[in-house]
């Protein structure tokens, strides 16, 4: 270390014509610039080495090189700090800056990490096909842990920040064992971030819910949008937006639609006179579906479901990929049938009936 002060104090005899504070910018440029440029070098060595490595560390290194810059820069402040021409008061609020400064930058690579994780983690899954129950059930829990992760990042960077500070830091550990009104206040204030953050950790890996979910939810279809570290966003069908907090599905009973599978068997009803050909609507049902780009090719069913007064209940089933599909085909078997039995058998159509009984005549 002498000899390291002797050569910093020669460096600086150098400068001696000018003030304290131009004395500091020059260490301090001269410091910044070192440290610029073994980045630089380093970088360019890391990438060599990682040319045929891991795609982690690869995408690693390139994300981070603004971390590690303020990194490498606060640490070459912080060795030529003791030689710098400053008051006691300036010397020790540089010091709390550069402690603050660490900190933040290795929150700052740790959420980098994270992002990089999970994009690696999700790029072995497709949404865009049609069996994607696999690729929503990942998404799903990447994305709510990541926003869990990344907000656990934060709040203890800020933490540690704030504890090197003395002030900050006697209070917050008086705070913490305490207990006492200010504990309460913050614990009270604090308490539907944590519910939220802990319900988005149960759902992560109960998966009651997942990313294009057919859901119903407070008498509304629509499918899961967005889940958020606090909230999950339900676009509905006629693309209105529902947002819910994430301990809503937690305490409240709703549909999934698409919870095994995104299979649908989707159901029309008829009521029809008694007189309905039904055999004759089995075959017209297979002669819309059978064709139809909506059906997946598994469930065709026609049936009478219920005897009424006046009318039958003839109930169509037929199954298709995912919801979406299931709604178009419903439309597609209520206007080809109703427009068939209008046309070939009009006398299927529920109708009421009258008989008129033939009355004696009195004879005069």
């Amino acid at each position: 270390m002498t000899d390291v002060a002797a050569a910093w104090a020669g460096a600086l005899e150098r400068f001696d014509w000018l003030p304290p504070w131009g004395q500091s910018l020059v260490l301090l440029g001269g410091a910044i610039g070192a440290a610029l440029l073994i980045h630089a070098l380093g970088v360019a060595l890391v990438r060599r080495a990682l040319k045929q490595g891991d795609i982690f560390w690869r995408s690693l290194v390139s994300r981070t090189r603004r971390p590690a810059r303020l990194a490498l820069a606060l640490l070459a402040i912080n060795l030529v700090s003791p030689f710098l021409p400053l008051q006691e008061e300036m010397a020790a609020l540089l010091r709390q800056g550069l402690h603050i400064g660490m900190v933040i930058t290795v929150g700052w690579a740790s959420l980098a990490a994270l992002d990089i994780a999970a994009a690696i983690h999700l790029r072995k899954y497709r949404i865009d096909v049609a069996d994607n129950l696999i690729a929503r059930k990942h998404l799903t829990q990447v994305r709510i842990l990541r926003r869990a992760a990344a907000t656990l990042i934060i709040v203890f960077t800020l933490a540690f920040a704030l504890m090197t500070i003395s002030g900050f830091r006697q209070w917050g550990v008086s705070l913490l064992a305490a207990g006492g009104a200010a504990g309460i206040i913050v614990g009270l204030a604090l308490q539907p971030l944590l519910t939220n953050l802990i319900a988005g950790i149960q759902i992560a890996l109960t998966q009651p819910i997942r990313i294009d979910d057919a859901v119903i939810v407070e008498t509304e279809w629509g499918q899961i949008e967005e889940i958020t570290a606090t909230y999950v966003v339900v676009r509905l069908w006629d693309l209105r937006r529902m947002v819910l907090p994430l301990t809503w599905f937690i305490q409240n009973p709703f549909q999934n639609w698409t919870r095994d599978s995104a299979t649908l068997i989707g159901s029309v009803f008829f009521y029809l006179d008694y007189a309905a050909p039904i055999e004759a609507m089995r075959e017209k049902l297979e002669a819309i579906v059978r064709p139809s780009p909506f059906w997946d090719g598994d469930v065709m069913v026609l049936q009478v479901t219920d005897l009424r007064e006046r009318v039958i209940e003839v109930r169509c089933l037929a199954s298709a990929r995912n919801g979406g599909d299931a709604f178009e085909l419903r439309c597609a078997i209520r206007e080809q049938m109703i427009a068939w039995l209008k046309a070939d058998h009009p006398e299927a159509l529920p109708r009421d009936r009258i008989t008129v009984a033939a009355q004696p005549v009195p004879e005069p």
